[in-house]
């Protein structure tokens, strides 16, 4: 294999161990790591995790990528990514905002280039990759969100209109939904798009300060055109939430267009490489093609015609969520683990024994504790996400050909597991930094980062709480659909993320040992019977409310605690079970089927622990039970220990794509950690406090000395 520019090649004295590595690997360290030349040897300490391999690495790299063919193509397009200097990650830590920016836009105009050689379609593999090698430090990312939108709700003709601009980047495109007075809450937005139908124009204005569009990205600085979420007029009534495309800047010197105001929100906690903006709109007119119309038009004369609910405007925001799991969040907490982990068996403290040596500290308890479970979540969450896109792409054909018969069940899965996989990938993540001490705080580590950047998700494209309670809805309806009102049961066929509530579950868990709660069956039974019941309570609470005198919404409201508890149980049921019917798929690889059994039994069985009272509230469990949890639960911690660094080496990321002093696949934190240090500007550009402020204070004490 020829060496690419920047390949770490090591010196005859450590080829031996490192072709050893290489070859039990299927991940040479060449490929991985960084290529500092100072850096000539794997630390043994995290080389003698790698030795004895109880499972394939490369294999389970395959699977967790969908299959060979994609890690040859993903592999090829890190390679050409990472031998182009262009692409330098190394002095993100030391940037300014407006610096951050500026090389995000310059990587992208250069990513662009080289798609363009390579023959790299927009919504292609190469650039999904691309992406993911760059850990989304590019510029327009929003600008594919405008795609997706497009494809999703607009008409043919707008497609074959819009699209081939924005793939030639003759446009540059944002999607502006969220204002400064609503977000999550779409019926709330302000904005109005109003029809004229003596012109065929509709008229957009923010009729308010807190109609002002805030948080876009690419809206600050770079988008040129934005489609608007507005409430449509016409005809004097108003017809809901639609998507109209309002050119924003001038295509011949980016100045804003008459009617336009438009800027950047300013510092943020994360993403300093975006330009989040604002955008108000004073009586802008478009042509009335610019609404999209794939589900909902109005003819020229301001005759409003629609196709399905008005729901179906929310198709862009289920393809949006979507695609963000597996694109945006989860990585977070998989680089997470990497780093995390492979610093634990870096770093020694204290001894075991009175005078003995001090140990790797994810030999205590008490660390894998923190970090084994976040582990096991990432990977519970890799599976997850990949059968919902299975899901959503069998689901997403129908639905532009106006079946609309499984879009409430996508939006309730999309919704619940988007706010339980960015919930649980913050806290995940965090966990990582704490269990790295003080070196975790330090921007270097690549954690704080991290953290700041899956903080967002939380937030954006449907506020967690919110999202839960939309899955709750659809709960409580399908639960009333087989219960009917209080202890009333009827035949109904529910979809298949909910036909448990049709099934007797049982009223005491059968496990007499700790052993029985290894069983896959057992566990999962468990969190269906927990998340009925809740479910149950929810519904019956609803019902009490209302038979009691209140409305509908306002007994919702009055039991929002408990819907949104039962959603969460839901969601934790049907994670639980998507890992265990994965495992059921891989009857063919069988050691990696038991390491990741492991992994199954440890998210199951934490989960429980973590929601124990869930569990003891019926009698389900009985406080004997739990210990026995317990036991099996740390049981699997010494396991799953041996297999840690091999675990987090799957997910197979590039040293360039952690961007880790503590994080990289070599080990060598310490001399990393202080290499990088050397190159901060408070290093390098001296210090004007000293001449202006620090000289004079020591001078004026010096007569006195």
């Amino acid at each position: 294999m020829e060496h690419e520019p920047g390949d770490w090649i090591p010196s005859k004295a450590q080829q031996t161990g490192t072709k050893e590595i290489q070859a039990r690997m299927g991940s040479p360290v060449h490929r991985v790591s960084l290529g500092d030349t100072w850096s000539t040897q794997v630390h043994p300490d995290i080389e003698s995790e790698r030795y004895i391999q109880s499972f394939n690495v490369e294999r389970l790299i395959n699977i967790l990528d969908g299959g060979a063919q994609n890690t040859a193509l993903r592999r090829k397009v890190e390679s050409i990514i990472h031998s182009d200097p262009e692409f330098s990650l190394k002095d993100n830590y030391f940037m300014t905002q407006n610096e951050r920016y500026e090389a995000a836009v310059k990587r992208k105009f250069h990513l662009q280039t080289i798609a363009k050689r390579q023959g790299w379609s927009e919504g292609s593999p190469e650039l999904y990759y691309s992406y993911r090698t760059l850990s989304g430090d590019l510029a327009f990312s929003i600008h594919m969100v405008f795609l997706k939108s497009l494809k999703s709700l607009g008409s043919e003709e707008q497609i074959a209109k819009w699209a081939p601009l924005c793939n030639d980047f003759q446009i540059i495109a944002t999607y502006a939904q969220t204002e400064l007075g609503h977000g999550t809450y779409l019926q709330g937005l302000e904005t109005e798009a109003t029809y004229d139908a003596a012109t065929q124009e509709f008229v957009v204005h923010s009729p308010t300060m807190t109609a002002t569009k805030w948080w876009p990205g690419d809206l600050g600085r770079s988008a040129t055109h934005a489609l608007v979420q507005a409430q449509l007029i016409c005809s004097g009534a108003r017809q809901g939430m639609h998507a109209f495309i309002v050119p924003i800047r001038s295509l011949q010197d980016h100045t804003p267009l008459p009617g336009v105001t438009v800027g950047d929100i300013g510092p943020k906690m994360g993403f300093h490489h975006v330009d989040h903006g604002f955008l108000r709109l004073d009586h802008v007119r478009i042509p009335r093609e610019n609404m999209l119309s794939r589900f909902a038009q109005v003819l020229p004369d301001g005759t409003y015609l629609k196709v399905g609910s008005l729901q179906i405007n929310y198709l862009s925001m289920v393809v949006m969520r979507v695609d963000l799991l597996l694109g945006e969040i989860i990585p977070m907490l998989q680089k997470a683990c990497v780093i995390a982990i492979r610093y634990s068996v870096i770093r020694h403290q204290s001894s075991l024994r009175p005078s003995g040596p001090e140990v790797k500290i994810l030999d205590y308890q008490t660390q894998q504790h923190k970090l084994l479970p976040q582990l096991a979540t990432v990977y519970a969450f890799h599976f997850l996400a990949s059968n919902l896109l299975k899901f959503f792409h069998s689901s997403y054909s129908a639905i532009l050909n106006r079946d609309f018969s499984h879009l409430p069940e996508l939006h309730a899965l999309s919704a619940g597991i988007k706010a339980m996989v960015s919930d649980l990938c913050l806290q995940g993540t965090e966990l990582c930094r704490r269990a790295c001490g003080g070196h975790g705080y330090s921007k270097l580590s690549g954690l704080p980062s991290l953290v700041s950047r899956v903080t967002a998700s939380c937030t954006y494209e449907g506020e967690n709480t919110v999202l839960y309670l939309q899955t709750a809805r659809f709960l409580v309806k399908n639960y009333l659909q087989v219960h009917g009102s209080l202890g009333s049961t009827s035949q109904i066929f529910l979809p298949k993320s909910t036909a448990y509530l049709t099934t007797p579950y049982q009223a005491r868990c059968p496990a007499q040992k700790a052993a029985d709660f290894l069983h896959a069956k057992l566990y999962t039974a468990a969190w269906a019977h927990v998340a009925a019941r809740l479910i149950k309570d929810s519904a019956h609470h609803l019902q009490t409310l209302m038979q009691s005198g209140a409305d509908w919404d306002e007994a919702w409201n009055q039991s929002t605690v408990l819907h949104l508890q039962a959603a969460k149980a839901h969601c934790y049921y049907i994670s639980v079970k998507n890992f265990t019917e994965t495992l059921d798929k891989l009857e063919n690889e069988p050691a990696i089927q038991q390491v990741l059994k492991r992994l199954c039994d440890l998210y199951a069985l934490h989960s429980i622990l973590t929601n124990s009272g869930d569990f003891l509230h019926d009698g389900f469990l009985s406080g004997t039970q739990v210990d026995a949890v317990r036991t099996a639960y740390l049981n699997l911690l010494l396991l799953i220990r041996k297999d840690a660094i091999l675990l987090t080496d799957a997910f197979d990321f590039m040293d360039h794509c952690l961007n880790s002093a503590l994080g990289c696949y070599d080990g060598n934190v310490y001399e990393r950690l202080f290499h990088w240090a050397q190159r901060s500007p408070t290093n390098t550009q001296g210090n004007p406090a000293y001449e202006k402020y620090i000289k004079p204070l020591l001078q004026s004490w010096r007569s006195k000395l």
